[in-house]
């Protein structure tokens, strides 16, 4: 019989050129398909992701479904496919799901991550999973403000890289945050939907504006009268991080979907003094 499998898995996506199998290039869904094939001897299981990251993105919960025929009972899939798995995917937790369930289409939200290193030295730790801004302090109060004016149904056409196939670029962004941890900046961004590119602009928008080469009028007016050709600058991939995606309902337990990328304010405290 059919079974279809829910995934909750991560990756690190720096040497990989996207979530999207293609032609050249090492895929995340590519090295997924591979290994679920040989596991569950079938031509190809074609596997399904709510969300597709871009090239050197990364994904702390993912959610991706297939359908498998073998005899793989749903509490070894994950120790099956961990055990072949290149060290950069892990998978976190399989469950199974009714054959009408899909990993896309029934999410009813999708919940990105970015973070930015804003201190004076480099940080080899940080800089896998940070973009490191380092000219001037970052004014957190003021791209704080200009987040909370996207809340809502808008069009983000300004923030739509090229090459994008979606009929519309609306979409309804349901929360936003900004914290400043030490030396962090930690943006994090829900939506029913994001467009192609779309939190990569908005982030290199908001440090534009934090770094005050625009101010919080031009940051609005380029948005809200869909001025594309004025967003030139995007944050790059490796500081955005997939953080989670919600379904109506729990499917996973919660130590496997809800926050899996940890948070680093621990490394930016000052020192202990020597007694």
């Amino acid at each position: 019989m059919t079974m279809r499998l829910a995934l909750s898995l991560q990756y690190e996506g720096s040497s990989f050129c996207g979530w999207q199998r293609q032609r050249e290039g090492r895929s995340v869904q590519g090295v997924i398909e591979d290994v679920i094939s040989a596991l569950d001897c079938s031509e190809r299981n074609q596997v399904v992701a709510a969300g597709r990251t871009d090239a050197g993105v990364h994904a702390a919960a993912q959610v991706v479904h297939f359908d498998c025929f073998g005899p793989i009972p749903v509490n070894r899939w994950a120790a099956a496919l961990n055990g072949r798995l290149p060290p950069s995917i892990r998978v976190l937790e399989a469950v199974e799901r009714p054959s009408d369930w899909h990993a896309c289409y029934s999410a009813i939200y999708r919940r990105y991550r970015y973070i930015i290193f804003n201190g004076r030295r480099p940080n080899l730790f940080l800089s896998p999973l940070s973009w490191h801004r380092y000219q001037v302090c970052l004014d957190e109060t003021l791209m704080r403000l200009a987040l909370k004016g996207l809340l809502g149904y808008h069009d983000f056409s300004a923030f739509q890289r090229s090459g994008s196939r979606r009929a519309n670029s609306c979409t309804t962004i349901q929360d936003v945050s900004l914290e400043r941890q030490g030396d962090l900046l930690v943006i994090e961004i829900q939506a029913s939907g994001f467009l192609y590119g779309m939190v990569r602009l908005l982030v290199g928008q908001l440090v534009a504006l934090g770094e005050c080469r625009i101010d919080l009028e031009t940051f609005e007016n380029r948005w809200k009268n869909c001025r594309r050709v004025e967003v030139k600058e995007a944050a790059p991939a490796k500081g955005l991080c997939l953080l989670r995606v919600g379904y109506p309902q729990e499917i996973f337990s919660h130590a496997a979907w809800f926050d899996c990328l940890p948070h680093y304010s621990l490394l930016m405290r000052d020192p202990p003094q020597k007694i």
